[in-house]
C-alpha cells in the first residue's frame, strides 16, 4: 500500500461512521417530532393512536380539560403527550390536573379504552352514553 492509501483509509472509516451517526441522529429527531403518542386518522374515519388503538372523547370533559381522573383514567387511559410533542392544527396538548400532558382534538381530550384489545376495536363507543369515537 502506498503512503497516500494508508493515510486516506482511516478517513473513509471515519466518514462511514459519521454518516451512520448522522442517519441515526436524523431518525431520532424524526421520532421526537412524530412520537408514538401522536394521534392519527384511520382510513375508516376514526382517530387512533400510533398502535392503531381507537381513540375516544368524553362528553363530560369541558373544552381544553380532562375530567377523567383516578379510576376513570384507568379504564379510559388518556392519550399522553410528552414535553417534546408539538401541537399542530386541530391537535392540541392539554395539561391534566396532575401536570401531565394529554393530546386533544378540537379541544376534546383523547382517550383509549382498556377493553379494546386489538387495533380497530371500538367497544367503547356509546359506553354509558358519554363516550364517543373520536372523529375528525
Amino acid at each position: 500500500m502506498t503512503e497516500n492509501a494508508i493515510a486516506s483509509r482511516p478517513l473513509r472509516v471515519r466518514g462511514a461512521r459519521f454518516a451512520a451517526i448522522s442517519l441515526l441522529a436524523l431518525a431520532l429527531i424524526g421520532c421526537a417530532m412524530f412520537g408514538p403518542s401522536v394521534p392519527t386518522k384511520l382510513s375508516n374515519g376514526v382517530l387512533a393512536d400510533a398502535k392503531g388503538m381507537t381513540l375516544y372523547t368524553f362528553d363530560k370533559d369541558p373544552a381544553g380539560k380532562s375530567a377523567c381522573v383516578a379510576g376513570c383514567a384507568k379504564a379510559w387511559p388518556p392519550l399522553m403527550a410528552t414535553a417534546s410533542d408539538k401541537a399542530s392544527g386541530d391537535y392540541t396538548i392539554i395539561t391534566r390536573d396532575d401536570g401531565s400532558l394529554q393530546w386533544a382534538y378540537k379541544s376534546k381530550a383523547l382517550y383509549t379504552w382498556s377493553k379494546d384489545v386489538k387495533p380497530g376495536d371500538r367497544t367503547g363507543d356509546g359506553f354509558n352514553k358519554v363516550w364517543s369515537l373520536a372523529r375528525p
